[in-house]
């Protein structure tokens, strides 16, 4: 577009049709577009950066107008100011429009969508109260800390994670110019009294209990879908969610192969599991169960998955919840298979749906001993069912 240097009057702006840059003299210009729309333009040096700065629409703004603005614009840039930091400031999200944000940014990379919801609903319950309604750029380490401090001693993991997306909220805001700084980052560190990393491993029962462990909950009040869930569980050494959603497409019975599919599994890959005959027979049994959602251990209530804590309520309800955890009875099943089989410490990983050594390792060992997996669960499953006569009596509450 022609650059032209007259200067402007008012006549001459509403009679300018042609598209081009139009100087108004100073550091103003009429900016006409090839569709015939007029705006004005600044253009200013700006910290060493030519930078040209919209002032708006001819249709709102008057040339008057304009040149006043223009004025007040380089009489801030000869001050030291910063005429598009003032700009964008008008535009800056509070606190919880960022979080929304990035939560709505983040939703879809997550494989588990409970945990999206629990990202920001630990944002909601922590953050939201003091922080939601500031502008980012005025969420100062203070109003962090006010959120982190009251649960730092007490609830130490909920802590962290607060204050890991409150990170990510306010790193979002300085990325897009919003915030100077991330005042949840270093700049609080040494306001964080330091805790004494206290190793939880899940509650488990020795192995020579578990096979008591699931008469007591065979004869519980829970529904036949949770209890043969609950059983299928610890035959096959698997997951709550693994055998929560597991559907009878992932089912070979020829092969006696349960396949699962890389989204359920921790590792992102498809994961082949051999079973056990009673794995075999609580498959069977659960035919009786089948419904059009084609989940093998269908809710009886909803018809579709068990909830996330069916199992755990069967623990809770039958008393074994204060000794063992759902995830306890992997460490069961290991335990079992380091001191009573001669099983390699691959073939023990694995039937876990571990990972096994680095990835050079990984490169050259690419089988699954699915042959020595299908004899270990084989082996787990003999014990099972002829140790309850041998075991520590378990009372159910």
């Amino acid at each position: 577009m022609t650059v032209k240097t007259n200067m402007l009057t008012a006549a001459k702006v509403r009679a300018i049709n042609e598209p081009g840059r139009y100087a108004d003299g100073g550091t103003l210009y009429l900016l006409v577009a090839p569709g015939g729309s007029k705006s004005w333009v600044q253009r200013l040096t700006i910290n060493g950066r030519r930078r040209d700065i919209g002032l708006g629409s001819c249709q709102l703004i008057t040339l008057a107008d304009a040149r006043r603005k223009a004025l007040e614009n380089r009489l801030l840039v000869f001050n030291g100011g910063d005429p598009t930091a003032e700009k964008r400031k008008a535009n800056i999200p509070t606190f919880q429009e960022a979080a929304l944000k990035v939560h709505a940014d983040l939703l879809p990379n997550w494989k588990n969508k409970a945990h999206g919801k629990q990202w920001i609903r630990t944002l909601e319950t922590y953050a939201f109260p003091k922080l939601g309604s500031l502008p980012t750029d005025r969420v100062t380490p203070a109003d962090v800390l006010g959120c982190i401090l009251p649960i730092w001693n007490t609830k130490a993991e909920t802590a962290k994670r607060v204050r890991q997306r409150i990170r990510q909220v306010m790193g979002w805001a300085v990325a897009h110019g919003y915030a100077p700084v991330n005042t949840a980052g270093e700049a609080i560190d040494g306001a964080l009294p330091k805790i004494r990393r206290k190793v939880e491993h899940h509650r488990a029962l020795p192995y020579s209990e578990v096979a008591e462990a699931l008469a007591v909950a065979d004869s519980s009040r829970a529904s036949d879908a949770v209890k043969l869930a609950f059983r299928f569980l610890v035959l096959t050494a698997a997951r709550t969610t693994e055998v929560r959603l597991a559907a009878w497409t992932e089912i070979d019975f020829e092969r006696r192969l349960w396949t699962i599919p890389a989204e359920r599994m921790k590792a992102a890959k498809d994961h082949r599991q051999p079973w056990s005959d009673a794995a075999l027979a609580v498959l069977n049994e659960a035919k009786r169960l089948e419904n059009r959602s084609g989940l093998i251990f269908p809710s009886p209530q909803s018809g579709k998955e068990l909830s996330n804590m069916a199992i755990t309520k069967l623990l809770r309800d039958t008393g074994l919840a204060e000794r063992a955890t759902t995830h306890g009875f992997r460490a069961s099943f290991r335990t079992w298979a380091d001191e009573e089989t001669s099983a390699d410490y691959a073939a023990k990983e694995l039937s876990l749906a571990h990972t096994v050594g680095n990835a050079v390792v990984q490169a050259y060992a690419r089988g699954d001993l699915l042959a020595k997996r299908r004899r270990l669960m084989q082996q787990w499953a003999n014990y099972l069912t002829g140790a309850a006569a041998n075991v520590v009596e378990l009372h159910a509450a």
